[in-house]
């Protein structure tokens, strides 16, 4: 029986990559093999795609965020700003 693709163009795929990234994370043991197996691999290809079309990426967060600009020195500025709003809310919940 075929595989029902999506209505959305490309969606099965994104689909299919959650789902092997999932796969790989989970088989991580630990934070250190998943860093080194799951995070840094994903990471150094979004640098790499990024790169080549003149965005720099930010990633922060306890849990995450990520921002991709097209000039480096909004890189800088944009690590600051949310360094300066995590710091202020830090201090506000003590």
């Amino acid at each position: 029986m075929a595989k029902k693709k999506s209505s959305r163009k490309g969606r099965g795929d994104a689909d299919d990559l959650m789902r092997l990234l999932a796969e790989r994370m989970e088989a991580c043991a630990d934070a250190e093999s998943l860093n080194d197996n799951v995070i840094i691999p994903f990471v150094a290809a979004l640098e790499k795609v990024c790169g080549a079309r003149g965005y720099v990426m930010n990633i922060y967060g306890e849990t995450s965020n990520i921002a991709f600009t097209g000039d480096p020195d909004d890189s800088e500025a944009i690590y600051r700003l949310v360094e300066a709003y995590l710091d202020n809310r830090a201090d506000n919940s003590e």
